[in-house]
Order: structure tokens, then C-alpha cells, then sequence
């Protein structure tokens, strides 16, 4: 029978090794896998002639680093993933489904509209609006549903993100609509739209609170090390800055001078190159390869 006294020392010395370390229920389960092993293998030693903490010493030893075994036990980030995967409830599914497709079939008379005309401009409003409740009917509910790495946001705040990108789109439409020549008002009422659309949206972000869930937090913690170049070099962020203002003051500058030219729907090629632009000087400039 196996005597308390001749394995105490591993309990304390395992004890010790585990000591800093931030236990979750998998480690607990190896801790005790390991102690097992531990106490098996000093009572090996103590057949052989070592005493209980001499045994319990070089049992340890032979087993080796406790923080390699459990880095190398960790899960991968995929794995994490995997095992707490939240799939989208069938429902949200298919209201997504019927609200994409409402959208898509506004878009399709707007495009008719422009492109081949005979589309009234009261249906050209409505399919305007359609698109924009579509829009902000879809964003509310997608922030009010679990996801892998976030929780639920409150129904409150979502609807409030819904109504500001629905407003904001609303008056986006009541340009277009002006456009399509439409009265000065619509101009008048859109601009009203947006603003209150944009400004809902920047306080809701401004005091919107984390939604991550725990391991997502604590996985980012562990990347938190990573470099940033333009932390790291502040003349590599100045000339960042430059060359933003330099592509962006371009880019607009070409967009007005197409808008003047060949038409304002072309006018948008401008905006597309800033975008590309931009893509490319943070590639370059953030991620930089070493030599």
C-alpha cells in the first residue's frame, strides 16, 4: 500500500511548478494527468533506493518544463474556433435571405432607371427606400445575433444602428433622386438625412463597448507583442500621413475633373484609384520585409 508521506513531496513540488499559471478546467484535467505520472515514477525511484524527496526531485526533472507542455497542448486558434463555433439560427437566416433579396430587386430598378429609363420617379423613390429599410432591417438584426467571437448586442443599440445606416441611405437616395431631376429640395432633405444618419452612427460607435467574447479577448492578449511599424517609427507614420493627404487630394481633384467631363458616373473610377492606392501604400509601407 502506498504510503502519503512517500508522495508529498510531489504534490508540493507539482504544486509549485503550476504555481503563476491560470488554471481553466482542460489544465486541471493535465495537472492531475501529470501528478499521476509524477507519483507513479517517484515511486519507481523509491524502489530503487532513492528517499520520498530525492525521488519526488528527479521525478520532476524528468518530466521537464510544465509551461512547454501546456503551450504545447494549447489550443490552436482554428481549433478554439471550431470547438465554439455559434452557428446563425435557421430564422435570421432566412430574413437576411428575403431582406437581400428586396434589396437587390431595388437596386435592379435603380439600374434599370439609369441605364434604360421608363421607370416613373415615384418608383424610383420607392425602390430608393426599399433598399435603404432593407439595409438597416438587415443590420440591426445581424448585431442582435451570437456570433463565434461576439456576444449579442442590446436590442436598443442595435435598432439604433439599423435606423442610422437606413437614415443615412435615405438621404444618399434623395441625391440620387435629385440627380435623376428631381426638385432642389431633395437635395435639401438628403443632406438633413445624412448628416442625421451619420452623426447617430458616430455616437454609437463613439460609445459602443467591447462585444468580444473571452477567448477572443484572451487570444488577443497573446498577440498583443506583434509589431507596428508606425508605433515603432514615427517618421514611417509622418510620411504615411503625406502620402494619404497627396493620394487622396488626387483622387478628388480627378473626381471633380471627370464629373465636369465625361459625367458624373464615371467621376467614381477617381475614388475607386484612391481606394487602390491606399491598398497598396499601406502594404508597402506597413508590412515591410526585412532585407
Amino acid at each position: 500500500m502506498t504510503n502519503p508521506n512517500d508522495t508529498a513531496d510531489v504534490h508540493r513540488l507539482l504544486d509549485e511548478a503550476f504555481a503563476g499559471i491560470e488554471m481553466t478546467p482542460e489544465r486541471q484535467d493535465l495537472k492531475e494527468e501529470v501528478r499521476a505520472n509524477l507519483v507513479a515514477r517517484a515511486l519507481e525511484l523509491q524502489a530503487d533506493g532513492l528517499s520520498g524527496g530525492a525521488a519526488a526531485r528527479r521525478a520532476v526533472e524528468e518530466f521537464g518544463d510544465i509551461h512547454t507542455i501546456i503551450d504545447g497542448t494549447e489550443p490552436s486558434a482554428y481549433a478554439m474556433n471550431a470547438v465554439l463555433r455559434v452557428r446563425p439560427r435557421p430564422a435570421f437566416v432566412l430574413r437576411t435571405v428575403f431582406l437581400s433579396v428586396a434589396g437587390v430587386a431595388g437596386l435592379a430598378v435603380l439600374a434599370l432607371a439609369a441605364t434604360a429609363g421608363g421607370v416613373p420617379a415615384a418608383g424610383e423613390a420607392v425602390a430608393a427606400l426599399v433598399i435603404a429599410l432593407a439595409s438597416g432591417a438587415i443590420t440591426a438584426d445581424a448585431l442582435r445575433q451570437e456570433t463565434t467571437s461576439n456576444h449579442p448586442m442590446p436590442t436598443g443599440r442595435a435598432a439604433g444602428y439599423g435606423v442610422g445606416t437606413a437614415v443615412t441611405l435615405a438621404g444618399l437616395a434623395c441625391g440620387w433622386l435629385y440627380l435623376r431631376g428631381a426638385d432642389l429640395a431633395w437635395v435639401v432633405a438628403g443632406t438633413a438625412l445624412a448628416m442625421a444618419g451619420i452623426g447617430l452612427l458616430s455616437y454609437l460607435g463613439a460609445t459602443q463597448t467591447n462585444r468580444h467574447k473571452q477567448w477572443v479577448m484572451r487570444m488577443a492578449e497573446s498577440h498583443a507583442e506583434v509589431g507596428n511599424r508606425f508605433a515603432d517609427d514615427p517618421s514611417a507614420a509622418a510620411r504615411f500621413g503625406i502620402y494619404t493627404l497627396v493620394v487622396w487630394l488626387i483622387a478628388i481633384a480627378a473626381f471633380v475633373l471627370l464629373t465636369l467631363t465625361v459625367g458624373w458616373l464615371w467621376s467614381w473610377l477617381a475614388i475607386v484609384g484612391g481606394l487602390v492606392a491606399m491598398m497598396i501604400l499601406v502594404a508597402r509601407m506597413l508590412f515591410v520585409t526585412e532585407s
